[in-house]
């Protein structure tokens, strides 16, 4: 576009210089507004206090229920003079927990523990493994079946060890009254997807997503990735919204949801700011919706939903989206 120096050089005429008139396109400042640094970074505060009292209000029975039934726990067990050990017990799992996984099971450990195993089979005659076309994706399984250990086969049965007379079904597991919160569902996916579309305007987003960069090439490649994708995601939904909140609401009551919010917050550092940011309101608004149908499925279906739809944004914005059904 001409600066303004430059129409006035060309203009021949002085007086008939014609500035054309900008028209502002709503999407596009949005996005030129994710891109500044200043306004990016501040952008989450007016935001997160807007939304702060309709979150409120739609959860707020469910807190106060939540914070009854602790207040009897609180007396009961001082009555009784024990002490209350779930919340350490739970905090110090969660935080070892998350360090194993940070530490061990990523793509380091799979490279330099499980790899070696996958050539040592593939070289002896396993050909339908076909690693040279499938590494990447198997080192996401290491990635998953990690989750799956740390988020479910660790804290489930040593919970259970721990404290006997805790039904696991409590931690998430109900089935009734799901249909009937099948709503909620709904109302979650309607707010968040006009919220999705707009932040897949921001830059770090078409890039970032899907984790698995071979699901262009079939669709075998993403439907594969995709099923251990909500794998992970059911396994998660398990550890937050179920194990976690469950083992803290009878000491913390609502602000066992809060403290669940913390380290789901944290588990995003390193994704894009604005879904890290978004994370601190989907853990509030996932844990409360577990705690108001008692069960986790609900959250569970509104993650794989927004997860699924992330990953085809992202591939429909890079021209990205796979052409076949099997690789060559």
């Amino acid at each position: 576009m001409l600066d303004l120096a430059s129409q006035v050089a060309n203009a021949g005429d002085a007086g008939r210089l014609l500035l054309p008139v900008q028209r502002v396109h709503v999407p596009g400042l949005f996005t030129a507004l994710l891109e500044h640094g200043p306004v990016k970074a501040v952008l989450p505060i007016p935001v997160l206090a807007a939304i702060a009292w309709p979150i409120w209000w739609f959860f707020r029975r469910t807190w106060a229920e939540l914070d009854r039934e602790a207040a009897a726990h609180r007396a009961e067990v001082a009555e009784a003079g024990r002490a209350d050990t779930r919340p350490m017990a739970c905090l110090v799992l969660t935080g070892l927990i998350l360090t194993l996984q940070e530490y061990w099971g990523g793509r380091p450990t799979y490279d330099q523990g499980i790899r070696p195993l996958l050539e040592a089979a593939y070289a002896g005659g396993h050909a339908w493994l076909e690693l040279p076309k499938y590494d990447e994706l198997y080192g996401y399984a290491w990635w998953v079946l990690a989750r799956l250990m740390g988020y479910v086969l660790i804290p489930l049965p040593l919970w259970k060890l721990l404290y006997p007379r805790d039904s696991l079904l409590d931690l998430g597991f109900r089935w009734r009254g799901f249909f009937s919160h099948l709503w909620i569902y709904g109302l979650c996916l309607a707010i968040v997807v006009p919220v999705l579309l707009l932040v897949a305007r921001n830059g770090d987003f078409g890039t970032y997503y899907p984790f698995y960069k071979a699901t262009s090439r079939s669709w075998f490649d993403f439907a594969a990735w995709e099923a251990i994708y909500f794998l992970q995601f059911l396994a998660l939904e398990i550890f937050f919204r179920g194990w976690m909140v469950g083992a803290l609401r009878r000491s913390l009551g609502s602000a066992a949801i809060f403290a669940m919010a913390v380290p789901y917050c944290m588990i995003h550092y390193g994704k894009p700011y604005l879904e890290t940011v978004g994370a601190i309101v989907a853990g509030v608004v996932l844990g409360s919706l577990a705690m108001r149908t008692r069960s986790i499925y609900a959250g569970f279906l509104v993650h794989v939903s927004v997860a699924l739809l992330m990953d085809l944004v992202a591939l429909h914005q890079r021209g990205a989206l796979p052409t076949r059904l099997w690789p060559v």
